[in-house]
Order: C-alpha cells, then structure tokens, then sequence
C-alpha cells in the first residue's frame, strides 16, 4: 500500500525559504518518478519539480529551476522540497505524488499523492 503524507507547509515572506517534506511508504526510491505539485487557487495543478530515481534525471515547473532543490534521504523514505527566494506566485498547495511510471507523464497520471500542505508567501 502506497502512501505520502506532505508537511512542512506555512506562512513565509517574500525572499524567504522553506523546505517541505514527503514521507512515503510502500514505494522505493530506485525505481520510480517522484516530485511536487502545486495548485494555487483558480489555476490548474502544475508540476514543481520531478525526480526520475531510475537515473536521477530532474525536471523543473516553469520559474522554479534555480530557486527550488529536491532532495532524497532514502533511510528514511523521505523527500525534500527546499524552496528559496518564494515569491506571492508561489503561494499554492503543494503536493508531493509518485508514479511508476515518468515525470513527463502528465499530474493526472499520477496514481500516488499525498494530501497537500499549503503554502502562503506574503508580500
């Protein structure tokens, strides 16, 4: 049985930094594709970054290369979210799903997610 379970989530200023969590279980980190998702309100659900585990290959959403890192701890079957520089666009839910399949298969072929935390970037 798959889950995620994502944290980490609050209030931060604009500039600052956060770092959300993903525990998982029921999955290992060699073989799937893993990463976040956002939705902010009105807008649809965006890919944040995605990590390939068979390889490592890593995809980034628009706007978050350079400001945003994914991090694995495979003792613990957690991943990292570190998110720098947050602006008010980066004010969303962020989700953390999992798939056997790709991180260039599209959000709503992912079968595994967890339940959203919520991040508010105040200006």
């Amino acid at each position: 049985d798959v889950q995620l379970q994502a944290s980490g989530g609050g209030l931060v200023q604009a500039g600052g930094s956060l770092r959300l969590s993903c525990a998982t279980s029921g999955i290992t980190f060699d073989d799937y594709a893993i990463g976040w998702f956002r939705q902010a309100p009105g807008k649809e659900r965006e890919r944040v970054l995605c990590i390939e585990t068979t390889d490592g290959s890593t995809y980034y959403g628009d706007s978050m290369r350079g400001r945003f890192t994914i991090s694995l701890d495979n003792a613990k079957n957690t991943m990292y979210l570190q998110m720098n520089n947050l602006g008010s666009g980066d004010t969303a839910v962020y989700y953390c799903a999992a798939d056997e399949s790709s991180c260039l298969s599209d959000y709503q072929f992912f079968n595994y997610w967890g339940q959203g935390t919520q991040v508010t970037v105040s200006s």
